[in-house]
């Protein structure tokens, strides 16, 4: 099996602050992490390997310092490791990142299953999965909340949440997948794993690396323009509605009239 985790790295939430005068994030100084539905993503496709035997790629786009992010995925039991790197990627929308992604695993060769996180914690979009399976031509099955092999290893059997409880799906291989954190628990990463990761060598890929077209990557190739950004506003209010139950209940429903709720 050849498998493919793609990652990112992403602002420690916890550290996180807003520059209200430009509603831009303050990225200096924060810590970079991977993304929480990503280290799902990684142990679904070591689960996968364990498996079915074969290999294990994670792939990510970002700044040089982004091979943290893969040693720590090597330590985690991931074969090998590539990350994107060109200032040409810069600001890069969603379409941008999943055709960049998508030239950088067809230069990896061929693919049986392709794992990514739900989503990432500083887009919320949901979107790169999806579209990367476009991309690749895969079929693709997102929140996923349980998975198991078939029989034979013919493909997977999983299970697609949803608001309504959840689709029971079938699905061969190749496959492009996106996981859920209740999917699994992450495993720890080995000292064996850390000091092999540490070792590796990580190659960096170029958009020439990767053969990509300058139109299509960065803020060339992404039609999706931020015009503004705000933190809203929360204000709390409290009011004693004095009377019996009966009145308090009629007082209510006066109020909520005319704030227009009800």
């Amino acid at each position: 099996m050849d498998i493919v985790v793609c990652i990112k790295q992403v602002p420690d939430a916890a550290s996180v602050k807003w520059d209200h005068k430009t509603g831009t994030l303050i990225r200096d100084g924060v810590q970079s992490v991977i993304n929480p539905f990503d280290y799902n993503a990684i142990e679904a496709a070591l689960s996968l390997r364990d498996e079915l035997g074969g290999k294990v790629t994670a792939v990510t786009m970002g700044p040089p310092q982004a091979q943290d992010a893969i040693r720590e995925a090597m330590s985690m039991g991931v074969d090998h490791g590539v990350v994107i790197s060109d200032r040409a990627f810069a600001g890069a929308d969603t379409l941008a990142t999943t055709y960049t992604l998508s030239r950088a695993i067809r230069k990896l060769g061929s693919v049986d299953a392709v794992f990514c996180g739900k989503q990432a914690i500083d887009g919320d979009t949901a979107q790169v999965g999806p579209g990367l399976a476009v991309r690749l031509g895969l079929p693709c099955v997102t929140c996923v909340g349980e998975m198991e092999i078939m029989e034979g290893g013919a493909g997977l059997r999983v299970k697609r949440m949803c608001e309504q409880g959840y689709d029971v799906v079938e699905v061969g291989f190749p496959v492009l997948l996106t996981v859920l954190a209740s999917l699994n628990t992450p495993r720890v990463p080995s000292l064996k794993g850390k000091m092999r990761a540490r070792k590796a060598d990580i190659p960096l890929w170029s958009a020439e690396d990767i053969g990509a077209q300058k139109d299509k990557i960065g803020l060339a190739g992404s039609p999706t323009k931020v015009f503004s950004t705000h933190i809203p506003k929360f204000e709390a209010r409290r009011e004693m509605l004095p009377g019996t139950a009966e009145e308090q209940v009629d007082a209510l429903v006066d109020k909520l009239k005319e704030a227009g709720i009800i």
